[in-house]
């Protein structure tokens, strides 16, 4: 974290100084906003803190309830969602109030008596190399608590406007703020009154859930088939013998199925409980069926195995099913205008909870959109540019509901099914658990080569990173105060494209192709930084450009470094010293606070930098990887952003 720019200030350099016109009283909704976000889930959350850091963006959320959520709904947090969070500066937070899901136990009929159940493996939950950071736990409403205290902690002060309803929009791209939104006000049960109220917005954003209002106000629909099988979700307290109580598990018997996700704090235990396939005619089954229901039919799945509910905190029932939105905005496919309403999360997906990854690619969905919407209001980025949500959102999606419609009739089938031609065996369910570790993990999403995303051309030169996939982070050593540290977890959540330049062997010398190249960069007229960055912003306002050097940290001095990788900033034009690493090996060093990160490859090793010619590695403002590039290919890389900023001069 880098603060004191301006000079010394007192406090809590988490909670930055309010923007110029923005008091920590946020005042009521105005009657114009550049973005409208409807509904306060994950995907809302999200948004709401990323745009947070653009005080000159008027962003206002609403919320039909009169608070925030509090308790239930999702749980499970991908490694992905981790590395999200710490661009946001919450992951420590987040890791010490979790539960790290370190193995996960499969339990199956036993093979003396299968009427009772016995574990048949364990294995470690997320494989080695993945990420930095682990497979984690927290409920829900914690997520989005962490994610709305970021956005009132920020320059905009911003905070949720509870007790509006979405009720209805009109459009007219003729005008400034073409959406014009109609809310009605709600009352203490949430319930929508007659009292109504409008106000024009440049973008309006959905993530108001499976039954968005905004996605029908744009005349999307959800596709897709229900299972007809239910299952029960309780939060509790219980009193048991299994022996893995604190431990995930996923349990296969002859009476169903149940997944144990021990949840944080240390004592309260979330179970799925397999209920069985529900006659489609029978709309009664949801209010017919009473917590101690769910409790007795996870007692017989978990015979020999008893489990007595002292308290229940939170519990639900719901039908497994499938759906995706046939677009995610108002336009795709259907104009060349640019969007002016998207939906996100639950609005455009849903999905069994069996695979983790409602929450997570929620986030995911509004992570994407969130630098592209500051970008186009900020005048960096033409309108254009917001018809790739749609386009790469959506394919991630599909690909979501295909896994979880396959995981999750392998998770409920019965072990006593063993007839059918589709049977499956204990073991198909561990090795698909297996397989898709780096879909769960949140790992499987590549964009394809697409407007913001460049070809594979060059990726020999750096195969560990593979374009259109998320940044996989490494350690390194910070040169000027020998600082071990991750080089992803210098990728700040702010809009900005990170350029990381490996050196060759020569690294920063002089006549050195990457000495060469930051010269390049900085003074040439037509250089990607020189077009797209405006004359009165910082220079690394727009292209945030880091150099890893293959020599020792000792080794190199840092007053010779190009002006580049010192940037002079602030009020007092102070030099920025934190542009520069070395990839040197710190054998046994743990890195920050999470232990088990001793590097014992450097980072060219582990990501596969070919040394003796370097690359430059382009990455997005959510994390992916856009370009991977020779050190001597300044056509390309100016070529890759002209496609889609604006000039600035």
């Amino acid at each position: 974290m880098q603060y004191h720019l301006d000079g010394y200030t007192y406090g809590d350099p988490a909670i930055a100084a309010p923007a110029p016109g923005h008091t920590d009283q946020q005042g009521p909704l105005p009657d114009q906003v550049d973005v409208l976000i409807v509904g306060t889930g994950p995907a809302g959350a999200v948004l709401a803190a990323q745009l947070s850091h653009f005080p000159e963006i008027i962003t206002r959320v609403v919320e039909r309830r009169q608070s925030a959520l509090q308790r239930g709904h999702a749980d499970g947090v991908a490694c992905r969602t981790v590395e999200m969070f710490n661009a946001f500066g919450l992951a420590s937070r987040l890791l010490d109030e979790a539960y790290w899901v370190n193995e996960t136990t499969f339990w199956a009929p036993s093979a003396q008596n299968g009427t009772e159940i016995e574990r048949t493996d364990t294995i470690q939950d997320v494989a080695d190399g993945l990420s930095e950071f682990p497979h984690v736990i927290v409920n829900q409403a914690r997520m989005q608590e962490l994610l709305f205290d970021h956005a009132a902690r920020s320059p905009s002060r911003l905070q949720v406007d509870y007790g509006y309803h979405y009720l209805s929009q009109t459009t007219d791209r003729d005008q400034d703020y073409p959406v014009e939104v109609t809310l009605a006000e709600t009352d203490e049960d949430n319930r929508p009154t007659g009292t109504t109220r409008t106000l024009r917005a440049r973008y309006v954003v959905g993530c108001d859930g499976a039954r968005s209002a905004v996605r029908e106000s744009i005349g999307r629909a959800l596709q897709g088939d229900a299972q007809n099988h239910a299952w029960g979700v309780l939060d509790v307290l219980v009193d048991t013998d299994f022996p893995d109580i604190r431990k995930k598990s996923v349990i296969r018997s002859e009476q169903g199925s149940i997944i144990i996700i021990p949840r944080e704090g240390g004592h309260l235990v979330r179970f799925y409980v397999d209920l069985g396939t529900v006659d489609p005619a029978d709309s009664e089954f949801r209010t017919r069926t009473q917590v101690d229901d769910v409790i007795a039919v996870a007692n017989r799945i978990m015979t020999p195995f008893t489990v007595s509910v002292a308290h229940v905190a939170w519990w639900s029932v719901y039908e497994v099913g499938q759906r995706l939105a046939d677009g995610f905005d108002d336009v795709d496919g259907r104009s060349d205008d640019a969007p002016r309403i998207f939906i996100a999360g639950d609005a455009c997906h849903t999905h069994s909870a069996k695979a983790g990854q409602g929450m997570n690619v929620s986030m995911q969905d509004t992570f994407n959109l969130g630098w592209k919407l500051a970008a186009v209001l900020q005048g960096r980025a033409p309108g254009s540019l917001l018809h790739t949500y749609s386009q790469e959102r959506q394919v991630t999606a599909a690909e979501l509901i295909d896994y979880d419609t396959r995981w999750s009739k392998m998770v409920g089938s019965r072990s006593a099914d063993t007839t059918s031609d589709d049977a499956v065996s204990a073991s198909d369910v561990q090795r698909q658990f297996v397989e898709g570790g780096t879909f769960t993990a949140g790992f499987a999403t590549e964009y394809q080569p697409s407007l913001l995303t460049g070809s594979s051309e060059h990726q020999h030169l750096a195969p560990g990173y593979p374009v259109g996939k998320r940044f996989h982070s490494a350690p390194v050593i910070r040169v000027e105060d020998a600082r071990p540290l991750q080089l992803g977890h210098t990728h700040d959540a702010d809009g900005r494209f990170r350029i990381y330049l490996f050196a060759d062997r020569n690294g920063l010398a002089p006549d050195s192709a990457a000495r060469n190249w930051c010269e390049r960069f900085d003074t040439d007229p037509v250089s990607a930084l020189n077009q797209f960055t405006p004359a009165d912003a910082e220079r690394d306002a727009v292209f945030d450009v880091r150099a890893i050097v293959q020599q020792k940290h000792l080794e190199v001095d840092p007053t010779s470094f190009p002006e580049l990788l010192r940037p002079r900033k602030g009020p007092f034009q102070v030099v920025d010293h934190e542009k520069v690493f070395s990839a040197e090996v710190t054998n046994g060093f743990l890195l920050g606070s999470i232990p088990g990160l001793s590097a014992t490859e450097d980072i060219y090793s582990l990501r596969g930098i070919d040394r003796d010619a370097g690359a430059v590695v382009v990455v997005r403002p959510d994390q992916y990887v856009a370009q991977v590039l020779p050190l001597d290919d300044y056509a390309t890389l100016d070529a890759y952003f002209s496609g889609f900023l604006l000039e600035q001069a």
